[in-house]
């Protein structure tokens, strides 16, 4: 049976396996910084970086939750990150100080969990050097995401740090229902995190009040947070939950469509690329342990990890390295080291065990330094992309464009930031109306006409028929983005028939 939760702790970390694993942190984000700024410059992998950007900004400076002064909006799908990316702009040191800060305080959280719970979980697990720690600071899809401007390892450290909670039989279901609740403030997916919790209090409760005490204790601190930020949407956009919840369902129906194999396929490459590759068969063998000894909590955990991808990968695309399923990859991994550094210390193969024993390390020591690498590269090249694209328009609208003007676009976090003008928003964010036709080329010629829209900004793909309608006035003509085979940004003057 899975060992009882107290609160003694055999394997506490040491101070100096703090700082070796902070020395880490700061290694790796200074790394990806540099490799960005000698590449093309500072700045984010993503456009909708920018978003969150703008909404702190003017949380901060005019107290208003909008991505336009004057009006309330509900385009950002993480409200704390937003409200704590805030902050930077009140102590000035934001767009891009306080960001990566934040960052890297969230990927070094998430390495500490991931040590404490393996030093919980494998009695066997006494290390002189914190590596599982260690490993997940230098993870580099982790590291990525800590270096984005985005939630995405927020919502990874609020997910973790509850099935960790769940896989030692934690008694505190109050304070599992606070994270709950707080998830969801971080992406409303945090929702699927009710299903691992209610499941071990079902199995491992002895008696029915048990259960329903639990049950009740866990409710009440979900809904002391999930209430508000219902309440919060509705008050803001008029639905319970923020506009990109519809807008991103409604823009990749295609890729929902798509045949199952493709899109798994599509997901365990994103998903296998790195040194996780070498740890699946420990994400399975942890999983057969689990089923052998009833571990309920580890259970839940696992059936959380593959319903989460299930969930993604039936509904948005993998792309920008599994940038949505980026939050189940800390537990993911989790299992693997758990596994690894059980068999680390067995003797499963007797006299020969060293053999495999050296083997793994081998490979998981070779893959997380090639990656090193090989992470800070494509990470360099996904800012450079932004900023050389997106940035670069949005500063030329800004400059160029006449201020009573009304724009269309498709991507409005950079012009969000760096433009003032008004703003039709193709992908839905900031304009729901467009929701229901998204897709639809010929309705949203007819929407910008009926709008009285003077520019469409866009890469030429996305638009292939609306962009016939228009003229082309600036270009960007980044080599970055023709390297990749891509098209660049335009921005067209539309005409209204």
């Amino acid at each position: 049976m899975a060992r009882k939760y107290t609160n003694s702790n055999p394997n506490k970390i040491s101070s100096q396996d703090l700082l070796i694993i902070a020395g880490a942190v700061v290694l790796i984000a200074t790394i990806y910084l540099l490799a960005s700024k000698f590449t093309y410059g500072i700045g984010f992998p993503l456009d909708d970086s920018w978003i969150h950007q703008t909404y702190a900004r003017s949380l901060a400076l005019r107290g208003e939750w909008a991505f336009r002064p004057g009006v309330l909006s509900a385009g950002s799908t993480a409200p704390l990150w937003s409200a704590l990316l805030a902050l930077g702009f009140l102590i000035s040191l934001s767009p891009y100080i306080w960001t990566y800060l934040l960052g890297a305080v969230t990927l070094f959280a998430l390495a500490v969990v991931c040590e404490w719970a393996v030093r919980k979980l494998i009695d066997s697990y006494r290390p002189r050097f914190p590596w599982v720690g260690f490993f997940f600071a230098f993870e580099w899809h982790l590291a990525w995401a800590s270096m984005s401007g985005m939630e995405t390892l927020l919502h990874g450290l609020i997910v973790t740090t509850v099935l960790v909670l769940l896989m030692t039989n934690t008694p505190r279901y109050l304070t599992l229902g606070l994270l709950t609740g707080l998830a969801a403030w971080v992406r409303p997916d945090g929702l699927t995190l009710l299903g691992p919790v209610l499941m071990p209090i079902l199995f491992n409760q002895q008696d029915t009040r048990s259960r329903l005490t639990s049950i009740t204790q866990y409710l009440i601190g979900f809904g002391s947070l999930f209430v508000p930020y219902l309440l919060f949407n509705l008050a803001i956009g008029g639905t319970p939950m923020p506009n990109t919840f519809y807008a991103k369902q409604a823009e990749y129906v295609d890729w929902q469509a798509l045949p199952i194999t493709n899109r798994l396929g599509q997901m365990f490459l994103q998903l296998l690329v790195g040194p996780s590759l070498v740890l699946l068969p420990g994400v399975i063998g942890w999983l057969l342990k689990s089923v052998r000894q009833k571990m309920w909590g580890s259970l839940a955990a696992l059936i959380w990890c593959a319903g989460y991808f299930g969930l993604y990968v039936s509904r948005l695309p993998v792309y920008q390295h599994g940038r949505y399923i980026m939050p189940a990859m800390p537990v993911f991994f989790l299992f693997g080291l758990l596994a690894f550094a059980e068999f680390d210390k067995g003797k499963l193969f007797a006299r020969y065990h060293w053999i495999a024993q050296t083997a793994w390390r081998a490979s998981v020591i070779m893959l997380v330094i090639s990656f090193i690498v090989l992470g800070s590269r494509s990470y360099a090249r996904d800012v450079a992309v932004i900023e050389s694209e997106m940035v670069v328009t949005a500063k030329w609208a800004a400059e160029n464009i006449p201020p009573d003007a009304l724009i269309a676009a498709h991507d409005i976090g950079a012009l969000g930031y760096f433009d003032h003008h008004e703003l039709i928003d193709l992908a839905g964010l900031i304009s729901p109306d467009v929701i229901p036709f998204i897709r639809d080329e010929p309705q949203l010629a007819n929407y910008l006409d009926q709008r009285g829209a003077d520019y469409l900004i866009a890469f030429p793909e996305f638009y292939p028929l609306m962009v016939k309608r228009a003229d082309a006035v600036f270009v960007t003509n980044s080599a970055i983005t023709l390297t990749f085979d891509q098209n660049n940004m335009v921005v067209y003057l539309w005409k209204s028939p």
